[in-house]
């Protein structure tokens, strides 16, 4: 019969229709019974529980009565045909009331949203009913779940504009779905205009306003908001979620004297902070290195009776393992572990990353041993850490680290695109560049999009290693099948290019990158810059150098020692003295490279004594000779006033 049904279109017959209703449907006809049921059976179906007087004339319905689930026929008919002359004959016909309950019904029902809002309208514009906060809010909750947010808006509006009461708490749910609809100034309209029209806010109101403000990135007026809130008086106090959502918007503006302050006001108004404030507090003055001050912190969240978690103690070891204090960090894991707080995932990634970078990479590596007995098990950012770690370590521990891809794919841990770029990476400055280029390939195998620092990997081990030729096809592979490069890409190749003589070729690639949108960092000038003074080329070198710093790339310690040593070797020792002078009084200042350059152009121009003086400054400001440099010209004085370094 449900087949049959399907197959009727929206003009049935009125007659049709009441004979559907007469029978239940079935999906079969062998499973088919007709089961009498009357025009007063149905009513007593939908009809309403039984209600008693409350004492005031009123009545109320008994809350002891289950509510009835919709009727399942009535369900099929607004599914086949939606809603329309059908399915509102077909209210008539089972003698539905259409009232609240009903309406209800059929908002929370599983038919198209169409329907529902079509159904809403249609019910609003009878003379015996008029839709409530109830009706109002179910059908906006259909609204935002369906993401129609044209009609959401429309609905918000039409419940401000209708007699309807609206609550407060009501009023915080709007803001808070209109917020994440990123309908952030229609919330604050609705805010207001409720506000004027329907209730006075309360405080949940108010922390709704404000949290959707943050999480939207209008920050600047979340101080309005807050001072509109303290001038409602005792009616409407701020509480701790307040405290708790504005302290964390000042730590995201950098505000720090405010949200001190805030923490301050709530201690004052004898308010408890939260675990959430005290995390926020402590990461703040970790950021300003106040180290001291964060540890106290903690240890009064202790003494009041506020339990750390686990994101309190994330956050003071992240805090200790960026000021160096490894062993402070695994203890504070180990009292962690003691007071019955459980470790998760992120703290274990964080503390295994100190570990390694203190240099304990045995003990990172025992403590991941540990991960799967304290039900933690590693993922791929720890093994991406580890892997890491075994390449930035002496050889011995460097040629483990290939193994643990291995046991990435035993544990059914899918590698991803960093774990292959850390293994090139590390492959190439082990000199195992064949090992790369094959990982590369798996790489492109597993599916995943190019990498351009792999890329750049590779093509600097080869450049390296003189395969230029490698290096090129490389490099033309990135660009020509991905139609990609970063600029760290073209600042390796436009080297190699350099070195290898081939400056015409460096410079089409340094126009090239500027076509394409690819600005030049300064890794790229520097490259270029030296490729021209290796050819002789100062003049365009500087060139290079003062473009560089029109474009707003500043130039760093080694653009200026690249325009050193091509002065020191083409213009001879007095231009190369000037720049270290104008070096030394600028915001890049010189170092040992910059001295031993000057040097070995004083020393070839046989200025020996001026070398002499140079070197004894050298030796007050703490740098150490070129050993080349020292012995040509201790040979050529015979002597230096103060020896040699130490």
């Amino acid at each position: 019969m449900a087949v049959a049904v399907r197959q009727f279109n929206c003009s049935i017959s009125r007659r049709s229709l009441i004979f559907i209703l007469s029978k239940p449907f079935s999906a079969s006809p062998r499973l088919h019974r007709r089961i009498p049921q009357t025009e007063n059976e149905i009513v007593k179906m939908f009809k309403l529980p039984r209600v008693s007087s409350n004492g005031d004339g009123r009545s109320a319905i008994r809350l002891n009565v289950p509510a009835r689930a919709l009727d399942e026929r009535f369900l099929r008919i607004l599914k086949i045909f939606r809603w329309g002359p059908d399915a509102e004959k077909a209210l008539e016909v089972m003698m539905l009331r259409v009232d609240r309950r009903l309406v209800l019904e059929i908002l929370a029902a599983d038919v198209d949203i169409s329907t529902k809002l079509q159904f809403f309208r249609w019910v609003g514009k009878r003379k015996q009913f008029q839709h409530d906060a109830s009706t109002y809010m179910a059908l906006i909750r259909c609204l935002e779940e369906a993401r129609s947010v044209g009609e959401l808006w429309n609905v918000v509006q039409a419940m401000v504009r209708s007699p309807c009461s609206i609550s407060s708490s009501e009023l915080s749910e709007i803001v808070k779905i209109l917020g994440g609809a990123k309908m952030v100034d229609k919330a604050c309209s609705i805010f207001y205009q409720i506000k004027a029209r329907k209730c006075q806010p309360s405080t949940k109101a108010y922390n709704a306003m404000i949290s959707v403000l943050i999480q939207e990135g209008h920050l600047e007026k979340v101080h309005e908001i807050y001072s509109e809130m303290l001038g409602e008086g005792d009616d409407c106090l701020p509480d701790t979620v307040t405290y708790e959502t504005l302290i964390a918007a000042f730590f995201k503006l950098g505000r720090r004297d405010a949200a001190l302050r805030l923490f301050e006001e709530m201690k004052e108004n004898q308010l408890q902070a939260t675990p959430k404030i005290y995390n926020t507090l402590i990461n703040l003055f970790f950021k300003s290195g106040e180290v001291g001050r964060a540890l106290e912190l903690f240890y009064e969240m202790r003494d009041l009776g506020c339990s750390p978690n686990v994101f309190t103690y994330t956050e003071l070891i992240k805090g200790l393992g960026k000021e160096g204090r490894t062993e402070d960090a695994y203890k504070l894991f180990e009292e962690m572990r003691k007071s019955g707080c459980n470790p998760d995932i992120v703290l274990f990634n964080n503390l295994i990353n100190i570990l390694c970078k203190g240099n304990k990479l045995e003990e990172a590596l025992a403590l991941f041993d540990k991960m799967e007995a304290l039900r933690c098990p590693p993922n791929v950012v720890t093994y991406n850490t580890i892997i890491k770690a075994l390449f930035d370590s002496p050889p011995e521990a460097a040629a483990r680290a290939s193994q643990w891809l291995e046991k990435m794919k035993e544990k059914e841990i899918l590698p991803s695109a960093y774990t292959y770029s850390i293994l090139i990476n590390g492959f190439c400055k082990t000199n195992r560049v064949e090992a790369a280029l094959q990982l590369l390939e798996e790489m492109e195998e597993q599916g995943f999009p190019p990498c351009p620092a792999a890329y750049c990997s590779l093509i600097n081990a080869l450049g390296k290693a003189k395969r230029y030729e490698a290096a090129s096809e490389l490099f033309q592979e990135l660009r020509e099948n991905y139609g990609l490069s970063s600029s760290r890409v073209y600042a390796v190749m436009i080297k190699h290019l350099g070195k290898c003589g081939r400056l015409d070729h460096a410079m089409d690639l340094f126009s090239e990158m500027k076509k394409l949108g690819c600005a030049p960092d300064v890794f790229a000038y520097n490259a270029m810059m030296a490729g021209m003074v290796r050819a002789g080329q100062i003049d365009e070198a500087y060139s290079i150098l003062r473009s560089m710093q029109e474009n707003g790339c500043a130039p760093d310690l080694n653009s200026h020692n690249i325009i050193l040593n091509g002065l020191g070797k083409v213009g001879g020792p007095k231009p190369a003295m000037e720049m270290l002078m104008r070096m030394k009084s600028s915001a890049v200042k010189p170092d040992a490279i910059s001295y031993n350059t000057v040097l070995g152009s004083l020393s070839r121009a046989g200025m020996f004594e001026e070398a002499a003086r140079l070197m004894k400054e050298m030796k007050s400001q703490g740098f150490e000779y070129d050993l080349i440099t020292y012995s040509s010209i201790l040979e050529a004085v015979g002597k230096i006033d103060d020896g040699p370094p130490l």
